[in-house]
């Protein structure tokens, strides 16, 4: 599969996660241990059988970096829970999709990714469209959908900032794999680190709630972690290695499309007329900052990350080979 497709593919699958977390109605930390926890034998099983197909054993450097990202995707799901609650599935998880302007601004700070001009110019628009959307505007007032819009929208930026944290550190961990990447063992490290960091806020925060069908959460939440953690996650961290750190942001845009919809269907909810106007603009904005996108950036990562290997390549046969007298 293409890497674009598969990427898209992914954002399909993880657009209903909201709505399932919903569903399951259980605790913030509940939520991302179950989601993660339940994913584990699955991608543990995945990874076994890569290593039988001859998949090279990860670098110790990718193993940590994935589990680092492991937590900050534990702090991204807790943190998310919050933010559904106050404003919603559907425009809870518009909001965290800011993540694709904080991608390109860390790659830029961190990788040496240069972001284009298209991102200063969307700004303004994505901050009017969080402002309709929290029903800050003082425009529909009290129809404005949510328990807590403003603290919605506030929590959703937090998301947005550590969600780009994850997405960057998981890409760097499978940044230096090779044709036949380890693709489960990455995401399988990565979703250890959640699933302990998740128990560990738990009992910190003191957050540990089932809800009052506990089989039923069950049920939700192992639907979550293979629909999202396993499907998912293993379609987007596939594609990881061949796009630009920009353009898995842009992919993921489907996720939020998505959420609105099933919200809507499955959940019943009814943003407001001002707060979808708000969701238009979100979504209008980042496409404004990656519709300057050209087919060069993704070449660009291609070419540098195949001179690397190439790189490597050469200084082992170096190393390895047998000095010769002349």
């Amino acid at each position: 599969m293409p890497p674009v497709a598969a990427a898209a593919a992914g954002a399909a699958c993880i657009s209903s996660s909201a709505v399932l977390m919903r569903l399951a109605d259980t605790s913030p930390s509940i939520t991302a241990l179950g989601r993660c926890g339940l994913a584990l034998p699955v991608l543990g099983a995945l990874a076994w059988a890569e290593r039988r197909r001859g998949t090279p054993r990860l670098p110790s450097r990718s193993r940590w970096l994935a589990r680092l990202a492991g937590l900050f995707l534990a702090g991204d799901l807790i943190t998310w829970s919050h933010s559904i609650d106050a404003i919603g599935a559907g425009l809870g998880t518009v909001v965290p999709n800011l993540q694709v302007i904080i991608i390109a601004l860390l790659a830029w700070l961190f990788l040496g990714e240069r972001p284009r001009r298209s991102l200063v110019l969307a700004s303004p628009i994505m901050v009017a469209g969080l402002v309709l959307v929290g029903g800050l505007a003082g425009v529909g007032g009290s129809r404005a959908y949510g328990s807590d819009p403003a603290l919605g929208v506030a929590l959703g930026a937090a998301v947005a900032v550590i969600y780009a944290v994850y997405i960057l550190t998981l890409r760097q961990a499978t940044s230096s794999l090779g044709p036949r990447p380890a693709v489960a063992a990455v995401l399988f490290e990565a979703t250890a680190g959640a699933t302990v960091a998740s128990a560990v806020l738990g009992l910190v925060l003191n957050d540990y709630r089932l809800g009052s069908a506990p089989w039923s959460a069950l049920g939700w939440l192992a639907l979550l972690a293979l629909t999202s953690q396993v499907i998912g996650w293993l379609l987007i961290t596939r594609s990881m290695p061949r796009l630009p750190a920009w353009m898995i942001g842009a992919v993921l845009l489907i996720q939020p499309a998505g959420a609105v919809g099933l919200s809507y269907l499955i959940l019943g909810e009814r943003p407001s007329g001002i707060q979808l106007a708000g969701v238009a603009l979100v979504l209008a904005g980042v496409l404004v900052a990656v519709g300057g996108a050209s087919p060069r950036a993704s070449q660009a990562v291609s070419s540098r990350r195949s001179t690397r290997t190439i790189r490597q390549a050469s200084a082992a046969s170096t190393a390895t080979s047998p000095s010769k007298s002349p």
